[in-house]
């Protein structure tokens, strides 16, 4: 059967797998075949939403998933050596005993991530976020992980209230989206000119800039963006100009109709 993977700032299609299952299996068996094939195939899937997806035991050595949504993911005991998941979202994914020796797990979100047993043997963990994840037994064999995963205080994470709507302000304002920079040419912090990331880091103020010289751009975009929108996972930060914009707007209108609708 034919099954697509959308990707998960645009929500389009990003790729049309060729999967053996049966049609009323569960979403997550069908996602992880997909995965599968993708791996199999070469399709890409970088930035791919992969959130549930049963990938207990599968062999994903050297899988390129930059950016890619996978939390709650079913990954227990998983092969994932030298995979490349830099600024995956592993929001309370289950990661128990999978092998990720030598794999690129920098500014990856692991949040609540069950991590028990895993091998992190060489791994890149710079600027991970790793709050409530569960690393019993995770560094024990052969090389230490590389890199320092973000320590952070909540209290240290600032919120903007209606993030998207004051992003989108800025922008409209005179402002400029592009998402090729985190904060222009030179990264010029002070600028008019940011990434999705860098707006929110900007608009954050002293609180934001002393944030991201900890923990990189990306990261405290991240943090910033869970902090002032609870329960919302964080955007994909290397969508498209138009695509970015695209989501800000939507976001922002969502926003406002929850609060004309006296909602959270």
């Amino acid at each position: 059967m034919k099954f697509g993977i959308n990707n998960r700032m645009t929500g389009n299609v990003q790729f049309t797998a060729e999967i053996e299952c049966d049609k009323n299996a569960p979403l997550s068996i069908k996602i992880g075949l997909a995965v599968r094939w993708a791996i199999n195939t070469g399709a890409n899937l970088a930035g791919a939403y992969l959130a549930r997806a049963n990938l207990a035991g599968a062999n994903l050595a050297g899988a390129y998933l930059a950016g890619a949504y996978l939390a709650r993911a079913n990954l227990a005991g998983a092969y994932l050596t030298g995979a490349y998941l830099a600024g995956a979202y592993l929001a309370r994914a289950n990661l128990a005993d999978a092998n990720l020796a030598g794999a690129y797990l920098a500014g990856a979100y692991l949040a609540g991530a069950n991590l028990a047993g895993a091998n992190l043997a060489g791994a890149n963990l710079a600027g991970a976020y790793l709050a409530d994840a569960n690393l019993a037994g995770a560094y024990p064999r052969g090389r230490q992980p590389r890199g320092r995963p973000a320590k952070i205080d909540p209290a240290e994470i600032p919120v903007i209230p209606n993030i998207d709507a004051t992003i989108l302000a800025a922008i409209e304002s005179g402002g400029t989206l592009d998402m090729s920079s985190w904060h222009g040419p030179h990264d010029q912090w002070c600028g008019t000119t940011h990434c999705r990331a860098g707006w929110a880091v900007h608009l954050a103020g002293e609180k934001g800039k002393s944030l991201q010289d900890r923990v990189g751009a990306q990261m405290a975009g991240t943090l910033i963006y869970h902090a002032s929108r609870p329960g919302i996972p964080a955007p994909y930060f290397f969508a498209s100009d138009d695509d970015a914009l695209t989501d800000i707007k939507r976001c922002a209108a969502s926003r406002f109709e929850e609060e004309q609708d006296g909602g959270p």
